[in-house]
């Protein structure tokens, strides 16, 4: 490793902990792709079965780790099975424009008070 700021990302500390990563200018690739495949861990092996099933049909690279001694974490599975839906800010209301309460006055003079 060396000292560009590129390798400060790739640190990682004693315990096997990821560290703040710095931002290099990159996108980062989608989750479930073959550069960026969904790592998930489970205790049996019929929830191995189940989750490689999901995985299959819906067609995303993963890799599954089967481990009895340490709790279940299907986190990016999850995470893309309900991805995040932007939010749409309504429209804030202008000063001078008619009151949404349906008065018929301005803004500023009904409920902008």
């Amino acid at each position: 490793m060396g000292n560009r700021i590129s390798d400060i990302g790739k640190i990682r500390n004693v315990s096997g902990e990821k560290r703040l990563r710095v931002f290099d200018g990159k996108k980062p690739a989608k989750l479930g792709t073959e550069k960026n495949p969904a790592v998930v861990s489970v205790q049996t092996e019929a929830r191995f079965k189940e989750v490689t099933s999901i995985f299959e049909e819906k067609g995303w690279k993963y890799r599954i780790e089967l481990e009895p001694d340490k709790p279940e974490d299907i986190a990016d599975l999850t995470r893309l099975l309900n991805p995040l839906k932007p939010k749409i800010a309504e429209k804030k209301v202008g000063r001078n424009e008619p009151c949404p309460c349906g008065s018929g006055k301005k803004y500023k003079n009904c409920c902008g008070q």
